[in-house]
């Protein structure tokens, strides 16, 4: 009698352990989790069609809940313009619009020697302005993004598209 004592002893002190260490880890929230998911299940057997159809709907848009675009170019007019194709093509297929945002311009500027050799006060300084703007659509489906990649927009803008 006296082994199996000391290995209930060597177990409960691991059980002892790993709980404490686990505890800050792991939160209980995980069997709580299980429990709906159990009462769940018979509901969607007794009335499997409408739900199907509903969740079947439901997932396209939950993947694609938000897209970000960020837009940048030399030319203001020229992403303004196609600042407001995005806009337009988004809100007729149904998506809601934040933007665009104009985010503060980059200016790169360059000091350049006039003269080769000598004359070091004479310099020309040159400046390139990078002008950028955000737009966020949320509540997209599959209709937005297909309308979006279908768009022509002028050359010149630079896109960066995050989907999230």
């Amino acid at each position: 009698m006296n082994p199996p004592s000391k290995t209930t002893k060597k177990t409960s002190k691991k059980s002892a352990q790993k709980p404490s260490s686990e505890a800050g880890k792991k939160p209980l929230p995980k069997p709580k989790k299980a429990k709906p998911i159990k009462k769940q299940a018979p509901s969607s057997i007794e009335d499997p069609t409408p739900k199907t159809k509903a969740s079947a709907a439901k997932k396209p848009e939950q993947s694609i809940s938000s897209i970000r675009i960020r837009l940048s170019a030399f030319d203001h007019v020229v992403l303004d313009e196609a600042a407001a194709k995005i806009v337009d093509t988004a809100e007729r297929s149904g998506a809601v619009v934040h933007g665009p945002i104009p985010l503060p311009t980059k200016i790169r500027k360059f000091t350049v020697n006039r003269s080769t050799f000598v004359h070091k006060d004479a310099r020309d300084q040159f400046e390139m302005r990078t002008h950028r703007r955000l737009i966020d659509l949320t509540e997209t489906t599959f209709k937005t993004i297909e309308s979006l990649q279908n768009l022509s927009l002028p050359s010149g803008v630079d896109i960066e598209i995050k989907m999230g």
